[in-house]
């Protein structure tokens, strides 16, 4: 058994695709058309099959999706040479995502930290993409700052802290007030960033228990523009603390009425760095300085 017939089928099942497969692999398409070939010979199931554009995954591949990715990182471990980190002469680039406002809270301490322990490391800072993006899976992200992931097994995570949900308004908003009210939250006009666009969430279902409801006068796909229309108008927006931008003189952070905590915040990466020496590095050092982040939050009340 040709046992390279393994990452041919981990990198088809994690693409899904034979012309992103062979860039992985970094072989021709007809190459990795003829593994497929063979991998449907061997197994005797199509693997993939095409659907309109694409190519989806058979039932059978995907019960063999996990034990795949297993087999080959175990065996890149067993085969590959002993790694010793030596931080004095990596040079390495690492592409970190992350929401914006939490970025610039991060970028600072986590500049100097690589500079002082890794000075031949260089560090690629990234905004926030599409909830639909695969940077992480593609090899284009190598680590991801916010939520944690859901749902896709190929995805490892880390949670490294929780933040409060607090109200943000302008400076002499009509309730510019130090505890606003379940009945003066709902009054007020809402701005609500959503990068899909939706209006609703958990904030209404905390109104709704109260027997009310909020009018949501714009969704926005970012928290920056989001600071900037309540900045300049007399609409609130329900946004965790951190991502309150603490230099901004118009803004005000206020309590929300009901506790309403967020999801963890924490590390996303792709499971074939998760033994990786200088990837564990690199995620050990973005979790001490998010921890930090989340520990005394960038948005307190002015």
């Amino acid at each position: 058994m040709d046992l390279n017939l393994l990452i041919g089928l981990d990198a088809l099942l994690e693409h899904r695709s034979v012309q992103d497969a062979a860039a992985q692999l970094h072989l021709t398409q007809p190459a990795v058309s003829r593994i497929l070939g063979r991998l449907r010979a061997t197994t005797g199931d199509a693997i993939l099959v095409r659907n309109g554009r694409e190519m989806v995954p058979t039932a059978r591949a995907l019960e063999l999706r996990e034990e795949v990715r297993d087999l080959v990182a175990r065996a890149r471990t067993v085969l590959g040479p002993a790694q010793r980190l030596d931080l004095a002469t990596l040079e390495r680039t690492f592409t970190i995502r992350s929401h914006d406002s939490l970025l610039a809270a991060l970028a600072a301490a986590l500049v100097a930290a690589v500079a002082e322990q890794a000075p031949g490391v260089t560090l690629r800072l990234l905004g926030e993409a599409p909830a639909d993006d695969r940077g992480l899976s593609t090899g284009a992200i190598d680590i991801e700052v916010g939520s944690l992931p859901e749902g896709n097994g190929s995805i490892a995570g880390r949670a490294v802290g929780d933040d409060e949900m607090v109200l943000i308004l302008r400076r002499g908003n009509a309730i510019d007030v130090d505890r606003p009210s379940p009945a003066q939250v709902a009054a007020a006009p809402h701005v609500v960033v959503s990068r899909r666009g939706r209006p609703h969430g958990p904030v209404d279902r905390m109104l709704r228990a109260d027997g009310l409801t909020r009018r949501v006068v714009a969704t926005v796909p970012t928290v920056a523009a989001a600071l900037e229309v309540v900045a300049a108008s007399e609409t609130v927006s329900v946004m965790p603390s951190r991502l309150r931008d603490p230099l901004d003189p118009r803004l005000r952070t206020r309590p929300l009425p009901w506790p309403m905590p967020t999801s963890p915040a924490g590390l996303s990466w792709h499971r074939r760095h998760t033994t990786d020496p200088g990837h564990a590095w690199m995620r050990d050092l973005v979790a001490e300085h998010l921890r930090t982040v989340l520990q005394n939050p960038i948005g307190s009340p002015a």
